[in-house]
């Protein structure tokens, strides 16, 4: 399986999403520092995710949802208790 995932940092509260084929070990990953992108924003809680059973599919959702302002939105707007 792969997943797209949101993380909500638990010091800023921001969001972050990205792809993974090992949604538990890149939590982890965040959690402890070994992401350069989201170091200084630690500790995370997973908030959303979406599985798929092929990559291409995972890779081309996280496409969108970061470079489509409306795919984005309609996200947030159906798991808006989520991601608060």
């Amino acid at each position: 399986m792969f997943y797209v995932y949101f993380l909500k940092s638990l010091k800023d509260n921001k969001l972050y999403f990205g792809s993974t084929n090992d949604l538990r070990r890149r939590l982890s990953d965040h959690n402890n520092g070994l992401v350069p992108s989201t170091k200084t924003r630690r500790p995370f809680e997973l908030r959303y995710y979406e599985a798929f059973i092929k990559k291409a599919d995972a890779r081309k959702r996280e496409f969108a949802l970061k470079k489509d302002g409306r795919a984005l939105a309609q996200l947030k707007s159906r798991i808006t208790d989520s991601l608060q």
